[in-house]
């Protein structure tokens, strides 16, 4: 079912500030991105196989809004890559996972995507991530 870490998600106040600390460590962004669906603005950084993806909120009803005011800047979420997340979402809702999307809805680069409740990924905010074909 999961292919790979796609990317770790990292909730933070500023980009600017954020893209900075990994400059020094010799990773730049190789891709900025709005997501509407989401409320963010995206850095996206390649660090061997993975990514990480930096998300500042655009709008105070964002749920990275929400998570920034609750906990502060740091890790969000995890997201795995899968082959068809219509058919795992399905499988996992059947099993009992509480799912915060059943159905995919868009994500960075064009991805279809879909969270799963932290109560079933033992505390972990879990995205599931379908590239585009």
């Amino acid at each position: 079912m999961l292919k790979k870490i796609d990317h770790t998600g990292i909730a933070v106040k500023s980009l600017d500030q954020a893209v900075q600390f990994y400059e020094y460590l010799g990773i730049s962004p190789y891709s900025y991105e709005a997501v509407e669906s989401q409320k963010v603005k995206v850095a996206f950084l390649k660090v061997g196989e993975s990514n990480i993806e930096l998300l500042e909120p655009t709008s105070e009803d964002s749920p990275i809004a929400k998570f920034l005011k609750k906990k502060g800047e740091g890790i969000h979420h995890i997201c795995y890559e899968v082959e068809d997340l219509t058919a795992i979402l399905k499988s996992l809702k059947e099993n009992g996972v509480k799912l915060l999307n059943e159905d995919p809805v868009a994500g960075a680069h064009g991805k279809k995507v879909a969270f799963l409740h932290p109560k079933s990924t033992n505390g972990v905010l879990t995205e599931l991530s379908q590239p585009v074909k």
